[in-house]
């Protein structure tokens, strides 16, 4: 372990007193193939003083910022995020570097912001971290803006989506990521991206932003009700995973809307046969629970008043999947 914690040191050493461009790119690069594939070295990185400088390679004008460099810099970030996570969210400024590269007007490349937002997805992991992430609008707002990148690459719109997921696992972060514009941008990928996975993100992220009274307006705006009615319908083919999330954001729509959502899914005609048929058929477990669960709540409302669940409103698990496997697991390639 000494013996790795001098060559993390002396990396450091290394990057911190660059005298050009080529001596910081190589100096990131192999900081980016260490940390990638031992896993030990990655706290002794932070330690060592190499959070700062790789966050500062993501600010404009901060240093020898080619292309490769910034992708380097910031798959370093990622990989040193899955061992020492408390490092980065110690380091002043970590955040704002991660929402420089993030937005789609920086001018780093698209492969850095990907690696941007999965560093994010994997400090979400914590809870704690949720509100501090969350509390920082402009680096939500980037991540949002990332949505609306004509003709991104799958990973990237991905790793967007799982940071976005986790940022709304925190329900006060909820109303925020509506006001950012959040709904429209995830509608817009669900009704117009066909990609594998895509889709099952999309809800998976709308499923959580749909527990807060204010999505009820928004979702109104974008037809929400009806494109989630969609798919759950089995006639329209929907995959298995994005019928479930379309349930579990119909349900927490109306427990968070009340009478309000409730009666929104009731004006949809085939709201309520589909979701007798998912809630009878060949549907996953947590599918037919979440169908059950709706069917309850809008019975429970035609009298005026809103079923409620209390098992619904503490200590419940997230009702809705991603199709990815968690960027805590993950490292760059």
């Amino acid at each position: 372990m000494e013996v790795k914690r001098r060559t993390a040191e002396s990396l450091v050493k290394r990057l911190n007193s660059a005298a050009d461009a080529d001596s910081a790119a190589e100096a990131i690069a192999e900081i980016r193939l260490l940390s990638k594939h031992d896993p030990e070295i990655r706290s002794l990185l932070a330690d060592a003083g190499a959070v700062p400088i790789l966050a500062a390679r993501l600010l404009p004008g901060g240093g020898h910022n080619s292309p490769p460099s910034q992708e380097n810099a910031a798959a370093a970030l990622l990989n040193i995020s899955i061992s020492a996570g408390e490092g980065l969210m110690a380091t002043p400024g970590l955040l704002d570097a991660l929402a420089a590269a993030l937005h789609p007007s920086s001018p780093t490349s698209a492969a850095a912001a990907q690696h941007a937002a999965a560093t994010l997805y994997s400090l979400l992991t914590v809870d704690a971290y949720r509100p501090i992430i969350g509390s920082k609008r402009p680096l939500v707002a980037s991540l949002i803006a990332l949505l609306h990148v004509p003709n991104p690459p799958n990973r990237f719109i991905k790793d967007a989506l799982k940071a976005l997921f986790g940022v709304a696992l925190y329900p006060l972060n909820r109303p925020a990521m509506v006001d950012l514009g959040v709904v429209p941008a995830l509608f817009s990928l669900v009704v117009n991206d066909g990609r594998t996975g895509v889709v099952e993100d999309a809800t998976a992220v709308i499923a959580q932003v749909a527990g807060c009274y204010e999505s009820v307006d928004a979702f109104r705006n974008v037809a929400g009700v009806r494109v989630l009615v969609d798919l759950v319908d089995a006639g329209r083919g929907a995959s298995g995973r994005a019928s479930e999330n379309a349930a579990a954001a119909l349900l927490n729509l109306v427990m968070s809307g009340g009478e309000e959502a409730a009666a929104d899914v009731r004006e949809i005609e085939v709201a309520e046969t589909a979701l007798r048929e998912l809630a009878g058929g060949g549907s996953s477990a947590r599918a037919k629970s979440k169908a059950e669960s709706l069917l309850k709540a809008l019975d429970g409302g035609r009298g005026g008043r809103l079923q409620r669940f209390a098992d619904f409103k503490t200590n419940s698990p997230p009702s809705s999947q991603l199709s990815t496997l968690s960027a805590a697991t993950t490292v760059s390639n």
